[in-house]
């Protein structure tokens, strides 16, 4: 089915349904376990890295890469080692390295969207009303730094984004992982993506231009730092990640110590690696707040970083009055002209099929608008386009945009009270079912459980409210 929209209207633009977390080529990485291929381990160490530790590790494999840092060690090695380097003294931990997945043109005049149109899910997160460009809390998000662990953004993102908003100064790539063992820096490639997913992810945070005319973003006025950390595929490697999350600790302890800090990670994978892990607490440590995707894995439970327990995880919310006619009787621009009614009632919401549900030992925090959200997303490369996107990864910047607002009033806001404050003014959303209707006109039923909500859902105007 295909669809395309204008703001008059949605006129052939391909539907686009884009999961956080691609499928993992698990049967290929079992057969190379057998064979006892070479593969990347990540170990954390208990102690400080030496030389004779790194000579040591030597011993069961090859040593490629050192995050001193966090004390972290990548050593190239058979599968066969694996057993052996995690009995090893000094060892802490030590996994395969996890799979993870969630040129410049022509510069815009503007150099924020805080007064661009509103969409229906900055309507949801009560950021904008419909048909207005007001802003419905006082804050945008000036003086706060998100760092994107993603894609990067597309050539194109200077047509989509003000170039102020994007600290090109500090954008990162990261690339290698996996069986190699090493991770490498790649010099801008940060802005030669081929995903769009760190584009569209973006866009939630900032708001973006839409063929000249300006949509609101949540943050519109933080300044985005651009982290690759996912190959052109959307596919990478929790070392990377974990590279990706150093850098961005050590810039808070560094040149941005006076700013605050937020991370967004739109992406994850089926088990928390120990190296990750190591990465997350050293970011925090530092300062910074980090907000990622529950995963798209639905009944299957939660995806990591997301289910760590310190991370602010966001499933994935919707509206029932999504393909709908408004007041005006058109069906097709219900998603930047339809009003979501205040003050928020959860029976205008529901937990998307897809989202991950919470299992044991897993921590879910809060819910926002996942479904059926637009951004610019491109098919064809040099050729401005727009998609409806759906996945906890669309869901994630919301909070994440909602942090930097929280932080811009308090900046010494900590990833603790950031979770406490977003758990407690959350508005909940009871287990339940919502009848929605879908854009071939046919209605779709959406149930969900306890487990699905974490506190609920998410809104920029209570959680500045409850922030000191």
């Amino acid at each position: 089915m295909k669809f395309r929209f204008t703001l008059r209207t949605l006129f052939c633009a391909t539907l686009f349904i884009a999961l956080a977390f691609p499928l993992l080529n698990s049967r290929a990485h079992a057969a190379a376990k057998a064979q006892g291929s070479m593969i990347g381990i990540n170990v954390l160490l208990k102690t400080a890295i030496t030389d004779a530790i790194l000579a040591d590790l030597g011993t069961h494999g090859r040593v490629r890469d050192v995050m001193y840092e966090i004390k972290v060690v990548t050593v190239q090695a058979p599968s066969s080692e694996l057993n052996a380097i995690r009995a090893l003294p000094y060892v802490a931990a030590a996994n395969p390295d996890a799979e993870r997945n969630g040129s410049p043109v022509d510069t815009l005049a503007a150099t924020d969207f805080a007064n661009g149109i509103s969409t229906w899910d900055m309507d949801a997160v009560n950021i904008t009303d419909a048909g207005s460009t007001r802003r419905q809390v006082s804050y945008d998000g000036t003086g706060v730094y998100v760092a994107v662990l993603d894609t990067g953004l597309l050539d194109s993102w200077r047509q989509y984004f003000p170039q102020q908003r994007i600290a090109t100064d500090l954008a990162k790539s990261f690339s290698g992982g996996g069986g190699a063992g090493t991770v490498s820096e790649t010099t801008n490639q940060w802005e030669h993506d081929q995903d769009s997913h760190g584009t569209h992810v973006t866009s939630t945070i900032l708001g973006y231009s839409f063929f000249g005319t300006p949509v609101n973003g949540v943050a519109p006025k933080a300044t985005v730092i651009p982290v690759k950390v996912l190959n052109q595929s959307g596919f990478g490697w929790s070392s990377v990640i974990a590279h990706g999350i150093v850098y961005v600790a050590d810039l808070k302890a560094g040149q941005l110590a006076n700013y605050p800090v937020v991370i967004n990670m739109s992406l994850g994978g089926g088990s928390l690696d120990a190296v990750e892990k190591a990465a997350i607490d050293y970011a925090i440590s530092k300062g910074v707040v980090i907000v990622a995707s529950a995963g798209n894995e639905g009944n299957d439970g939660m995806g990591y970083p997301g289910a760590y327990q310190p991370v602010i995880s966001v499933a994935a919310s919707g509206w029932t009055g999504e393909w709908l006619a408004g007041s005006d009787g058109i069906v097709n621009n219900w998603w930047w002209k339809d009003n979501v009614a205040d003050p928020t009632n959860p029976a205008n919401f529901y937990i998307t099929d897809f989202s991950s549900r919470q299992k044991s030992g897993q921590d879910l925090d809060v819910a926002a608008p996942g479904s059926w959200t637009v951004g610019p997303y491109q098919v064809n490369s040099g050729q401005l386009s727009y998609f409806f996107l759906g996945g906890t990864s669309m869901a994630s910047p919301h909070v994440a945009g909602i942090v930097a607002l929280m932080a811009q009033k308090n900046h010494g806001l900590t990833a603790a009270q950031a979770e406490s404050i977003l758990t407690g003014s959350a508005i909940y959303l009871a287990p339940g079912c919502r009848n929605v209707r879908q854009p071939d006109g046919s209605t779709q039923q959406f149930c969900w459980g306890a487990d699905a909500t974490g506190a609920g859902l998410a809104t920029a105007d209570k959680a500045l409210k409850a922030t000191p």
